[in-house]
């Protein structure tokens, strides 16, 4: 492949297109989709600052998934969980990758991947979910082909160990929270929006995810006028990685599913915060939600 130059309107294009992938990526690092779409956002950034002195990139992608590997372990050494453990670099002579090791990771829940090290889990993740070779994973992370080898077998057998294990039950649930998201509900499906607005707390903030961030309630109010000018949405409430959420649904849908999900972060009565992922469908992919 030629190396290649990104300009404004490529870098656009590659983000967009690298976007589901890298949120898959980062989901399965960080164990959660809420926390993997705050590291892809952290990754856009620091890629937008630093591709116009990068000069010609080999494979633009690769660069963006070593750029998301990076932000994934800084997230986690802010979460303060372990880090890398040793690689048995004479451990070279190990099995390729089989399909039951990808249906295995592919269907594990995100924060199953949370049993491995780091390292060992952005092996696994790039080579059986996202279907990197070892070698092309080698260069993404900066390790060895050996290393790769053998993160990749110990991660895999670490994934089979606990394949089919029951989740831990989900925490208490505020009565509190439960009560405030019931009435939001309410409120949208009724269509009063004035209500919602009067919600919003003086310096609210609005993260609608793959699109915009605004702040102070003059602005968040704005939020609402879209889904004022629709029908077809649908608010209630429910569990989403095992934290109260809004989840959406089109009355439309025969099947019921969940489209999106919304969080609200709470100051007394005032909503502080909005995360609302309408325009990152992406993210419900291995997210797990219930109603309550």
């Amino acid at each position: 492949m030629t190396a290649a130059c990104l300009d404004a309107a490529s870098f656009e294009r590659l983000a967009a297109d690298a976007r589901a992938s890298l949120h898959r990526y980062c989901a399965r690092m960080m164990g959660s989709a809420f926390e993997g779409e705050d590291v892809v956002q952290e990754t856009l950034a620091k890629a937008a600052q630093a591709f116009a002195q990068a000069g010609p990139i080999e494979n633009p992608k690769g660069w963006l998934f070593h750029i998301a590997h990076n932000a994934a372990l800084d997230a986690l050494r802010r979460r303060r969980r372990r880090l890398e453990v040793p690689f048995d670099g004479r451990m070279s002579d190990l099995p390729d990758a089989s399909a039951a090791d990808a249906r295995v990771a592919a269907a594990a829940n995100l924060s199953t991947f949370l049993a491995l090290p780091p390292a060992q889990r952005s092996c696994v993740v790039l080579v059986d979910v996202l279907g990197y070779l070892p070698a092309e994973t080698a260069a993404i992370l900066g390790l060895t082909l050996a290393a790769v080898k053998a993160g990749l077998h110990r991660g895999r057998l670490r994934l089979r160990e606990i394949a089919g294990r029951s989740e831990a039950a989900p925490p208490p649930l505020s009565a509190e929270e439960r009560r405030r998201l019931h009435a939001y509900a309410d409120r949208f499906n009724a269509r009063d929006f004035d209500a919602l607005r009067d919600l919003l707390a003086e310096d609210v903030r609005l993260e609608l995810a793959n699109r915009r961030r605004l702040a102070g309630k003059k602005d968040v109010s704005v939020y609402f006028t879209r889904y004022d000018s629709a029908s077809d949405w649908r608010f209630s409430v429910g569990l989403a990685e095992n934290r109260l959420a809004l989840l959406a649904r089109d009355p439309q849908d025969p099947s019921g599913a969940v489209t999106h999900v919304v969080l609200l972060d709470w100051a007394g009565d005032r909503i502080t915060r909005i995360r609302d992922f309408k325009y990152a469908p992406y993210l419900m992919e291995g997210l797990t939600v219930a109603d309550v």
